[in-house]
C-alpha cells in the first residue's frame, strides 16, 4: 500500500498505530466475536469501551466532576444552536469574539434565540490575528462568552484565553482540541468535532458545567437538552459507536507518547519548521497571519502574494508527489498544510523539501 501524506483539515489523519489496532479488531472486538460496529450500545461490552474513552478524556485534560463529558452528534455545527438553546433566554445577550467563519456561523444561530454583541473583532483585517481583549470589555450579565479557539480556514490560534470573570466561557475547539495541555476550568462548555484531531467524522465532545445544563427550558426538544445526555450517559439515543471506540484508542495513544505536555512539544517543533520555511523562502511563499496569532494545527499561505497560477501547479503537483489537502479553504484560495496531532514530523519535513524544490524550480 502506498504512504501519502496527509494534510487534509477534516476528516484528516489519524495515528497509523490506532488505525492498525482497528484493523486487527475489525471482525472480532477482544473475543466478543462481532466488530464493535455491529454490538448494541446497550452492552457492557460497549459500556466499557465509552467509559474507558471518557476516562482517558477526564485524565488527559483534567476534567473534574463538576463537568459532565458527553459523546453527541451533529458536530459543532448543531452546538451553534445548541448552546444558545441551552444557556440563554430571549431577553438575554451573548458577547462573541468574532475571529473567522465557524464565529460567524454561531452568532447567527445565537441570533436566533437571543441577543449578540461583538466585543472585538478581526474581520476588517481579513481574519489574520486574535484580537487582544480584557475581562472589563464583556458584560457581565452576558449569558456567556462565545469563541473560536483555532481557526481553520484562516491559520490563526488562541494562545492565551480571555479572562470572562464570572461569565461562562464557551469555546469550539474542533480543530485544536487535545493538541497542548488547557485549563478546562477556564470554561463553561467547550465542545469540539472529532474529526479533525481525535477520531472519525460523526462523534462531537461536549464537556459542559454540569450546573449549566440546569439553565435550559424545558420547552425545548427533549434531544437538544444537554441535561438529557447527562442524566443518559450519552446514551439517549444510538451514538456512533464505532466513533467513540476509535476516539477512544487514539486518547491512548496520546497518552502513551507522554500526554499532551508531548504532544504539545511535537506540535509546536513541527509547526515551527514549516513557518520557518515559509518566512525564510525569500517572499516566495509568505504567511498572511500576524505571528503572535499563528495556528499549530493549520498553518496557511500564499506564492508570490497570490499567484493562482503558480498555487494550482503547486497543489497538482503536491497531489501527484503524495501531498494530499494541501489546496487552501475555497473561501480565501491559497493553500493550507493542516497538521494535526497524528500528522508525522516526517510528513512535515517530506513537504518543507518539496516546497523548497518546487521554490527552485519556480522562482
Amino acid at each position: 500500500m502506498s504512504q501519502i501524506h496527509n494534510f487534509n483539515a477534516g476528516p484528516a489523519v489519524l495515528p497509523r498505530p490506532v488505525l492498525e489496532q482497528v484493523q486487527r479488531e475489525l471482525l472480532d472486538y477482544q473475543g466478543s466475536g462481532m466488530s464493535v460496529m455491529e454490538m448494541s450500545h446497550r452492552t457492557k461490552v460497549f459500556q466499557a469501551i465509552i467509559d474507558d474513552a471518557e476516562l482517558r478524556l477526564r485524565q488527559l485534560l483534567g476534567i473534574s466532576d463538576d463537568y459532565a463529558v458527553l459523546f453527541l452528534q451533529g458536530g459543532a455545527s448543531l452546538q451553534f444552536s445548541m448552546v444558545p438553546m441551552n444557556l440563554m433566554t430571549a431577553d438575554q445577550s451573548a458577547d462573541v469574539i468574532l475571529t473567522g467563519a465557524w464565529t460567524q456561523k454561531a452568532v447567527k444561530e445565537i441570533k436566533k434565540v437571543g441577543k449578540v454583541r461583538v466585543v472585538a473583532s478581526s474581520e476588517a483585517d481579513n481574519f489574520t490575528y486574535i484580537p487582544k481583549v480584557t475581562s472589563d470589555q464583556f458584560d457581565p450579565n452576558a449569558a456567556f462568552v462565545a469563541i473560536t479557539s483555532n481557526n481553520t480556514i484562516f491559520g490563526t490560534q488562541y494562545r492565551e484565553f480571555p479572562n470572562t470573570g464570572s461569565v461562562p466561557l464557551v469555546g469550539d475547539m474542533s480543530s485544536d482540541i487535545l493538541c497542548r495541555p488547557i485549563d478546562v476550568n477556564q470554561f463553561g462548555l467547550i465542545y469540539a468535532g472529532a474529526q479533525k484531531n481525535i477520531g472519525p467524522a460523526g462523534v462531537t465532545i461536549v464537556i459542559i458545567r454540569k450546573d449549566l445544563a440546569e439553565r435550559a427550558p424545558e420547552s425545548i426538544a427533549t434531544m437538544l437538552q444537554y441535561r438529557t445526555h447527562i442524566k443518559e450517559g450519552s446514551l439517549y439515543n444510538t451514538i456512533p459507536t464505532f466513533g467513540v471506540y476509535i476516539i477512544g484508542l487514539v486518547l491512548k495513544w496520546i497518552q502513551d507518547l507522554g500526554g499532551l505536555t508531548a504532544i504539545a512539544e511535537i506540535n509546536e517543533r513541527k509547526a515551527a519548521k514549516l513557518y520557518h520555511a515559509i518566512d525564510h523562502s525569500n517572499g516566495f511563499y509568505k504567511c498572511p497571519v500576524q505571528k503572535d496569532s499563528r495556528s499549530i494545527m493549520n498553518v496557511v499561505y500564499r506564492i508570490q502574494d497570490g499567484n493562482e497560477a503558480l498555487e494550482k501547479l503547486f497543489v497538482s503537483q503536491a497531489e501527484a508527489a503524495g501531498f494530499i489537502g494541501i489546496k487552501g479553504h475555497r473561501s480565501v484560495g491559497g493553500l493550507r498544510a493542516s497538521i494535526y496531532n497524528a500528522l508525522s514530523e516526517e510528513s512535515v519535513d517530506a513537504l518543507i523539501k518539496f516546497m523548497s524544490d518546487f521554490q527552485e524550480k519556480n522562482s
